[in-house]
């Protein structure tokens, strides 16, 4: 097969053949129609994941079509489509038996615990437990958009926030993650404020559900703006980016008893950043962490999609081919690309 590979860290990755994947005994092998580029693939390929060894083929967002089985998988039959959350569980430990497979002891993770998607071909164990089926009426490049990003949002907005009607969610970050925050708060019926450096990004915002936006490099204290806005501070609010300035401002902007989620990763030099915890102690303030979404999950998610409650295509900025994907990856750090780059072409 063909596939993006790396063996050293922040060495520019090249496409070359592979050995094709075959299943384990409990794994399907899915032929990739579509992933998508996410800022985590960045992460792990300048080594801040202390999951992935060395070589590596990346990539966690996607679907395609099962073409291989083991003797063991009972719920997945060769042809069928499907996408899978980018954190799968082993389906034993006690995490999964409560139904939390997203933060499985012994967790599956194409892209960082095992070779990815940014490949004609990929290895994915843990089938039955993991895998979702796609109906017929959402193409692939939708589907992978799924993956990491919306869903973790989804996961943020509806059962970790639990966001409710007329609340007001301040999203920090207007990338994948955070306008896929504001897209899915709006169809719960909250207020989403959209926090980002890029005008670009606060208008299309606006378009998807923002009923405000702030500009951060414009406004001198942006926990003071979204207070000013909201008469008083967000019921919940978002850090999408994964930065110590957006974590304390979403901690910062929250009115008493409000709650904090963070979904944007922060590895590296940036893993430990400051937060007011005299507010935290004094406001009774909550905060919780969104780590993907169990596959058992996307049937409320999916049904919304169908519902046109949510139209996570619009979220698709462009469709590349696996060789554009390798400029794309190194550079995402500096990237000013409006939605999320889909790998559709091998």
């Amino acid at each position: 097969m063909k596939a993006m590979y790396y063996d050293a860290f922040e060495k520019t990755p090249e496409i070359r053949p592979l050995p094709d994947p075959t299943p384990t005994e409990n794994g399907v092998v899915v032929k990739v129609e579509a992933t998508g580029l996410c800022r985590s693939d960045w992460h792990g390929w300048m080594g801040h994941d202390a999951d992935i060894r060395l070589p590596h083929v990346p990539g966690h967002e996607l679907a395609g079509v099962v073409t291989a089985a083991g003797r063991g998988v009972m719920r997945y039959k060769v042809g069928d489509r499907v996408t899978v959350p980018f954190v799968s569980g082993c389906g034993r430990c006690g995490e999964c038996r409560s139904g939390n497979q997203q933060v499985c002891e012994a967790q599956f993770q194409p892209g960082f615990t095992h070779w990815g998607s940014f490949a004609e071909y990929v290895a994915l164990d843990f089938a039955d437990q993991n895998l979702v089926h796609l109906p017929e009426s959402m193409d692939f490049t939708t589907a992978a958009s799924l993956g990491c990003r919306f869903a973790t949002s989804f996961r943020a907005v509806a059962d970790q926030a639990k966001v409710k009607g007329g609340e007001w969610v301040a999203v920090h970050g207007c990338g994948g993650v955070g306008l896929s925050a504001i897209m899915i708060a709006a169809a719960f019926g909250a207020q989403p404020i959209a926090i980002d450096i890029a005008e670009d990004k606060l208008a299309f915002a606006r378009k998807i559900g923002a009923v405000a936006a702030i500009n951060s490099r414009e406004v001198e204290d942006v926990a003071a703006a979204v207070k000013d806005i909201t008469g008083g501070g967000a019921h919940v609010s978002i850090d999408a980016l994964g930065n110590p300035v957006t974590c304390f401002n979403s901690i910062k902007n929250l009115r008493r008893r409000g709650r904090h989620v963070q979904v944007g990763l922060m590895l590296g030099d940036q893993a430990t950043p400051q937060i007011p915890m005299a507010q935290v102690i004094g406001h009774e303030l909550e905060i919780y962490g969104s780590h993907g979404m169990q596959a058992w999950r996307y049937d409320a998610m999916l049904a919304m999609i169908a519902d046109g409650k949510l139209k996570p295509q619009q979220l698709i900025g462009r469709e590349i081919s696996l060789a554009e994907a390798i400029p794309a990856l190194t550079t995402m750090d500096r990237a000013t690309d409006l939605g999320i780059s889909v790998i559709t072409r091998f």
